[in-house]
């Protein structure tokens, strides 16, 4: 099957069918902020602002990789990268892989940078094809076709075993990535898909020049799931994994509090993040910046980029409340270890 049909499939599933976690939850509800019922702020000075990447964006959040590669992909990341401009969010694209295959799509990743001139976006590529190639040229082209600020590599092993047409040899990644940091010339982000990152891996990646690691823990979209439904047996063997790994993987809250015990690494938070308040947690638990994708695409789908803009400016209320109710008059403010409390269990 080739790459666009693919990419075809996974959006089509993502919208038309249940892909979250069944029984598995991010873990954010774990949690509480502490009230400050004096904060000594006016509510008018309070700024979500936040510098990633050297670029000043309005709220800590990125609308996280997607979709690239087929001609229905167009569209949507016009749309998005539109939003992401006037909203002054980061956009992260979808695999760039397909590019390798052939030009045909090139367009539905160059709309991105041409829509979205001045806010950041991050490229993708999948850790899978960076093993054995000594030749960086193709990942630079992909960083060259959307002006991209970072580059991320995603760790799926799961998805790739359970892919019919999945490749399951990873042994090499972290080669290809270290040659990535010292020779691809913009900071590289290793990102999961949905599983999470142990605090074990982050420290190898940070090892290795990696500058930022997005968590994407579990608790949003199962790849798992969507990679179930992609089956055409019902009942065969991948089906069946596919099945019994709908839940597999670390939870984002707790994947967060593993990963920021790693030095000299910066840290996204993915995976069940689903409103501002979740957002203000993912900080607070020490993120930099947090993303969302499945809840977005929805929005865009059913609402269009109305919806989607109010969204996402509803999220930033939330987050300026947060900030606001805790005395924090910053995002930065929300890094004191007082204001999130756990919750106390039954």
């Amino acid at each position: 099957m080739s790459i666009s049909k693919r990419k075809s499939e996974h959006i089509r599933i993502a919208l038309n069918r249940e892909v979250r976690f069944r029984t598995k939850t991010s873990g954010f509800e774990a949690y509480d902020f502490r009230h400050c019922a004096l904060p000594e702020l006016d509510y008018a000075e309070v700024s979500t602002e936040t510098l990633f990447l050297k670029k000043i964006l309005s709220f800590p959040l990125m609308i996280s990789p997607m979709t690239g590669g087929f001609k229905g992909a167009l569209a949507i990341n016009r749309s998005l990268a539109e939003i992401c401009e006037s909203e002054r969010v980061a956009l992260g694209v979808g695999s760039q892989r397909q590019i390798s295959e052939n030009s045909d799509h090139e367009q539905t990743f160059r709309i991105v940078r041409e829509k979205a001139p001045t806010t950041v976006i991050i490229g993708n590529v999948g850790a899978a094809q960076l093993i054995g190639n000594s030749d960086l040229s193709p990942i630079r082209r992909m960083v060259d076709l959307i002006e991209a600020d970072a580059m991320a590599v995603h760790l799926n092993p799961l998805q790739e075993l359970l892919q019919p047409e999945g490749n399951t040899n990873f042994r090499g990644v972290l080669k290809g990535i270290e040659r990535l940091v010292s020779g691809l010339g913009v900071p590289i982000i290793v990102k999961e898909i949905g599983c999470g990152i142990s605090e074990t891996v982050a420290v190898t990646l940070a090892s290795v020049g990696v500058q930022y690691i997005d968590v994407a823990g579990a608790g949003g979209t199962s790849w798992a799931a969507i990679e179930s439904y992609r089956n055409k047996t019902p009942g065969s063997k991948k089906d069946c994994l596919a099945e019994a790994f709908w839940d597999w993987g670390i939870p984002t809250a707790e994947s967060l509090n593993a990963v920021k015990r790693v030095k000299k690494v910066g840290l996204i938070a993915s995976g069940g993040i689903d409103d501002g308040i979740a957002v203000a947690k993912a900080l607070a638990l020490g993120a930099e910046l947090c993303g969302a994708a499945h809840l977005f695409l929805k929005k865009l789908a059913t609402h269009k980029k109305e919806g989607l803009t109010a969204l996402l400016n509803e999220w930033r209320q939330q987050l300026k409340t947060v900030l606001f109710l805790t005395g924090s008059k910053t995002v930065a403010d929300l890094k004191r270890a007082n204001l999130l409390v756990k919750r106390p269990t039954d």
